[in-house]
């Protein structure tokens, strides 16, 4: 899957904000391919020719990597709505029977930091499902030469004799 394919999943997920554009998402993509590789254990890389992920993305890997896209822009959005509420004197003025009302920049944070918290959260149960599934067994347990008899009477099994 190509790096703009998944830059543009992320933009039509985030309802097509004006403040981003998919050039910009994918360059975030490609630098931040590290990230991805630390969570899972992977080794992805960027060709050097044509700027693509190789190899080639799964389905889950895709997913996480959306995923961690969407924490780093609800932080940004969160980042950008505190430094805004420090200069935001007043919230609503009224005059001669009309008033004009801002958006509280506090509420807005809080709410941002709401969103970054449950993607967060969504992303950390998809690490942990792409590692459970990933796993092989380290060691198995038993003996495979030698032949058990099972007895119906009893729920175990014994060696023969």
């Amino acid at each position: 899957m190509k790096i703009a394919d998944v830059a543009n999943e992320v933009f039509m997920e985030l309802d097509q904000p004006t403040s981003l554009s998919i050039p910009a998402i994918a360059f975030w993509l490609r630098t931040n391919i590290g990230n991805l590789n630390s969570r899972l254990n992977t080794t992805y890389d960027i060709d050097s020719t044509t700027f693509e992920i190789t190899p080639d993305l799964g389905h889950k890997e895709k997913d996480i990597l959306k995923k961690l896209y969407m924490v780093h822009y609800y932080d940004a959005q969160l980042r950008s709505s505190l430094g805004a509420a420090s200069t935001d004197t007043w919230v609503e003025i009224s005059s001669d029977g009309t008033s004009v009302r801002r958006v509280n920049k506090i509420q807005q944070s809080q709410t941002y930091q709401t969103a970054k918290k449950i993607e967060l959260e969504e992303l950390e149960k998809l690490v942990h499902g792409y590692k459970v599934s990933a796993a092989a067994p380290i060691q198995v347990v038993g003996d495979d030469t030698v032949e058990g008899v099972y007895s119906p009477d009893y729920g175990y099994t014994r060696e023969k004799e």
